[in-house]
């Protein structure tokens, strides 16, 4: 999928990809460019909801950066070892989860997330 594919078919479900990274590699005994981690996902892209989005303001976004923006109000942005709150865990479960809802059409529980074999 290229990135303008990505972007229709998210703006489709009424999400706005502000911004997403690809990571290549190169496979040294090939000589072959590899991409190396995962893609268009709420830690490697942020996610607006196009309905709410307005130009100036600072959106809702269903990605990591509502992790982000608690680790730096806390002054824990870039320690090792942080112990989350309970409520932080759940708020960036649940962004995580919504965005998924939205592209992929189904919701998974948690229960799902911590099955064994998972």
């Amino acid at each position: 999928m290229t990135s303008s594919q990505a972007r229709s078919y998210a703006i489709e479900r009424g999400i706005i990809i502000a911004d997403t990274k690809f990571e290549f590699g190169l496979d040294e005994t090939t000589d072959e460019v590899m991409l190396v981690d995962e893609i268009l996902t709420p830690d490697s892209s942020r996610f607006w909801p196009v309905a709410s989005y307005r130009v100036g303001q600072t959106p809702e976004s269903f990605d990591k950066q509502y992790l982000r923006d608690w680790l730096t109000k806390n002054d824990l942005k870039g320690h090792a070892g942080v112990e989350l709150p309970d409520e932080v865990v759940k708020k960036t479960q649940e962004k995580y989860q919504e965005v998924y809802k939205r592209l992929v059409g189904w919701q998974w529980t948690s229960a799902e997330l911590s099955a064994p074999g998972q």
